[in-house]
């Protein structure tokens, strides 16, 4: 066995620590809505090991997309409620909260010119997604249009589009604009692919991401989370100044 072999098996033997992220602000945990948690008993499994984890607040964020999750702040907050009550029955004391993940298209530009009520956290942080493999036909115009109605956008996973991949110069136009990134911490496992994990160290080193998330639909995302600890990246997390410890 070579020095480089005894220093992975070092680093891979560090059990994985989330106490330096403090707040997950981007998961899947309200049961049966969307393609997270499939009940009550999964949501509280998933929140007991995200607790364990070192985690002191979890924002949970069901997708609302108008072809597949037609969620709405009712469904999504009734549902929170119901988890609450469950949790603080088994004694399990967490704070959570409920906001959204919005996928951009015609119908989410719709409710924002209707000004119809949107799921939001913190700082009026509204958290959005796009499809992975084109860019938006209204990206950027919708991003101005958050602002202009007051809201702080972050952009979810932008390590995970191909179409910024593609095209560095929109990227840089996204970060001239001053719009939030929020990665995955499984991208940089590998868990997605390679080039997803590149450009998640990519934007890491530059020091361009605002906040972390696990992400977690499943326990399968967090089984491969534990992962984290033996990547270049692990230090580099824990050493960095996310705005999660703000929420």
């Amino acid at each position: 066995m070579g020095l480089m072999d005894l220093f992975k098996s070092s680093k891979k033997a560090e059990p994985l620590c989330l106490e330096w992220m403090e707040v997950d602000m981007h998961s899947h945990l309200i049961p049966g809505i969307d393609d997270g948690a499939e009940s009550l008993k999964e949501s509280v499994a998933l929140i007991k090991r995200l607790q364990d984890l070192g985690l002191r607040k979890l924002i949970t964020t069901p997708h609302v997309m108008t072809e597949f999750y037609k969620n709405t702040p009712k469904i999504i907050s009734e549902g929170l409620s119901k988890l609450q009550e469950v949790l603080k029955e088994e004694n399990i004391q967490v704070e959570i909260e409920a906001a959204a993940e919005y996928y951009l298209d015609e119908i989410f530009v719709e409710k924002l010119e209707k000004d119809e009520p949107l799921l939001t956290f913190g700082d009026n942080y509204i958290l959005v997604e796009t499809g992975f493999m084109n860019r938006p036909h209204m990206l950027q115009e919708t991003f101005f249009a958050l602002e202009t109605k007051g809201y702080k956008p972050i952009l979810a996973h932008p390590e995970r589009y191909l179409y910024l991949q593609q095209d560095p110069s929109m990227l840089e136009s996204l970060i001239e604009k001053g719009i939030y990134f929020q990665i995955n911490l499984l991208s940089f496992t590998g868990y997605y692919s390679k080039p997803i994990k590149a450009m998640a160290e990519k934007l890491l080193e530059r020091r361009l991401v605002r906040f972390v998330g696990t992400d977690c639909h499943n326990h399968r995302y967090l089984d491969a989370l534990e992962r984290l600890p033996a990547t270049k990246s692990y230090d580099i997390l824990k050493d960095s100044k996310f705005m999660n410890s703000l929420l």
